[in-house]
C-alpha cells in the first residue's frame, strides 16, 4: 500500500489567503490528506453515495444559490446532513455570504469553515495544482538534478563516477543546480515528475578532496533553482571495454519512476571526455525530440532512401 502524505491546513490558508470563519482546532493541527476536491452539489440534494469526506469541499455560487431556494426546514436538514458527514474542510468562494446557520452547523460538527475572494473555477484549479505537488507520491534517489537549457536532467550512477563534478562544470557554463547527492522526486500529475533537494543539503555540493561547497554563494543566485521537472535521465557509468554503446540513437530507453516513463540514456565515462558538453547536447537533443524532430530517425530515413536509390 502506498504511503499517504499530509499537509497542514495552515499551509493552505496562508497560500491562498483564506478567511477563517471557524476552526475546531489550531490550523497546524488539522491535516489534509487528499489532493482531490469536491463541489457538493449532489450532497446538498441529499445524495451521499461515493462521497469522500476526505476531500476539501468547495461551495460556489451554484451550490449557494441552490441552498437559498430550499424551504427553511429542508435547507436546515440538507446542511445538517452535509456537515454531519465530517468533511475535512469547507471553503466558500467568490466572497459569498455565509449565514449564521451555516457557521453554527460548522461549529456543531467541528468542520473548518473558510472563505476566499477568488472565483470558483480559478480557485479550484490553483488548489488542485497545489495539493498535487504537496501530496503527490514521492521517492528519494541518489543522484544529481540540474537544469540544462531548460531541461531537467537527472544524473544517476555509482558513487565516485563524477556526477557532482559534472554538475559543477555545468553550473560554471551557466546552467543551474537543483539537487546534489539526494533528489526528492514527486509525481505531480499523470505525466510530470518534479525534483528538489532536501532542505538540509539544498544548494550544497560535495566534491571529493575539497569537501562541501555552497554553490549559491560561490556562483550566485542564478546558479541554483528550488525545483525542476525531470525530462531526461542520464546514467553515468565507467567505460566498459567490449560493451556496445548506442552510436545512432534509434533505440530509445526509458526509466520508470513512480509509474511515469522518463527517457534515459547511458553515458560512458572515460578520461578526456567532456561530459558537460555531451550533456548539453543531450539536453538540446531531448528537447528537439519532444518538439517532434528525431535526428536518428531522420538520418535512418536518409540512409534507407540512399540505399533504395542505389539499388535502382
Amino acid at each position: 500500500m502506498s504511503e499517504k502524505y499530509t499537509i497542514r491546513l495552515s499551509s493552505i490558508i496562508d497560500k491562498f489567503n483564506l478567511e477563517t470563519l471557524y476552526l475546531p482546532d489550531l490550523p497546524d493541527n488539522i491535516l489534509v490528506s487528499c489532493a482531490r476536491v469536491n463541489r457538493p452539489g449532489l450532497q446538498m440534494a441529499g445524495y451521499f453515495d461515493y462521497y469522500e469526506k476526505e476531500r476539501i469541499q468547495i461551495i460556489g455560487k451554484m451550490e449557494s444559490q441552490y441552498i437559498t431556494t430550499l424551504e427553511p426546514e429542508s435547507r436546515s436538514e440538507r446542511l445538517s446532513a452535509f456537515f454531519a458527514s465530517g468533511p475535512t474542510g469547507v471553503i466558500f468562494t467568490s466572497s459569498l455570504v455565509i449565514t449564521d446557520e451555516t457557521i453554527e452547523l460548522a461549529e456543531k460538527f467541528g468542520v473548518p469553515l473558510m472563505r476566499t475572494t477568488e472565483r470558483t473555477s480559478e480557485f479550484m484549479a490553483a488548489l488542485i495544482a497545489y495539493l498535487n505537488v504537496e501530496l503527490g507520491p514521492r521517492i528519494t534517489r541518489h543522484g544529481v538534478l540540474v537544469e540544462v537549457y531548460g531541461e531537467g536532467i537527472l544524473l544517476l550512477g555509482d558513487s565516485g563516477v563524477g556526477k557532482s563534478e559534472t554538475a559543477i562544470e555545468l553550473v560554471k557554463r551557466g546552467h543551474r543546480l537543483i539537487a546534489d547527492d539526494a533528489v526528492e522526486i514527486k509525481r505531480v500529475s499523470a505525466t510530470t515528475l518534479v525534483g528538489r533537494a532536501p532542505e538540509i543539503i539544498r544548494h550544497y555540493v560535495e566534491l571529493r578532496g575539497i569537501g562541501i561547497v555552497d554553490v549559491r554563494r560561490l556562483f550566485g543566485m542564478g546558479s541554483v533553482k528550488l525545483t525542476e521537472k525531470i525530462d531526461l535521465v542520464i546514467n553515468l557509468e565507467n567505460w566498459q571495454d567490449g560493451k556496445v554503446y548506442d552510436r545512432i540513437g534509434l533505440n530509445e530507453e526509458f526509466m520508470d519512476i513512480l509509474g511515469i516513463k522518463i527517457p534515459m540514456i547511458v553515458l560512458p565515462v572515460c578520461p578526456g571526455r567532456n561530459l558537460s558538453v555531451v550533456i548539453e547536447v543531450a539536453a538540446m537533443n531531448n528537447r528537439q525530440k519532444r518538439m517532434g524532430y528525431n535526428t536518428a530517425e531522420e538520418f535512418n530515413k536518409r540512409l534507407m532512401d540512399s540505399i533504395g536509390g542505389s539499388e535502382l
